[in-house]
């Protein structure tokens, strides 16, 4: 059985080589990751602010995705070149305004899924729970099979 310290090591092994081959080829690999998180106890969440920070960071760094929150928690999807998401899930998991932050999946992708994507959100509106699933599905029709089953399974929970 392989423990916690092994399959630390054989990721970061995994990711050292792929920076490597990268830098040989010169061709700029592009890195998927998907995470849930946990909103902290007693933290507001202030998705405004939140999106026009990540807007702003995301846009400097080559990063493109998709976010959704349930009021509970966060599911997120990053792409971009890999040192850019790997800066960015560190900070991710810095950020005391949620907690328990779980890499669902992580992995090399020949192009973009979310790549014309600015970051939307549905804020005091009168769209129902229905209409916003269709719409995110809708949105998300041309992710890869295993990426668009976690999306609709937590947007079902919007």
């Amino acid at each position: 059985m392989i423990g916690w310290p092994q399959v630390q090591h054989a990721v970061y092994h995994e990711l050292t080589a792929r920076q490597q081959c990268q830098r040989m080829t010169r061709t700029p690999l592009i890195e998927q990751l998907l995470y849930i998180s946990t909103v902290s106890p007693n933290e507001t969440v202030d998705l405004a602010t939140i999106l026009a920070t990540a807007r702003r960071n995301n846009r400097a760094n080559g990063i493109t995705g998709l976010l959704m929150y349930n009021c509970k928690r966060f599911l997120q999807v990053l792409e971009g070149p890999a040192d850019a998401i790997d800066a960015t899930f560190n900070r991710i998991r810095r950020d005391t305004r949620h907690r328990g932050q779980v890499l669902l999946a992580r992995k090399t992708i020949d192009q973009r899924e979310f790549g014309d994507w600015s970051m939307d959100f549905r804020g005091e509106t009168n769209q129902d729970a229905d209409a916003l699933y269709d719409t995110i599905c809708a949105k998300i029709a041309n992710a890869s099979p295993n990426l668009r089953a976690e999306l609709t399974a937590f947007a079902s929970q919007i």
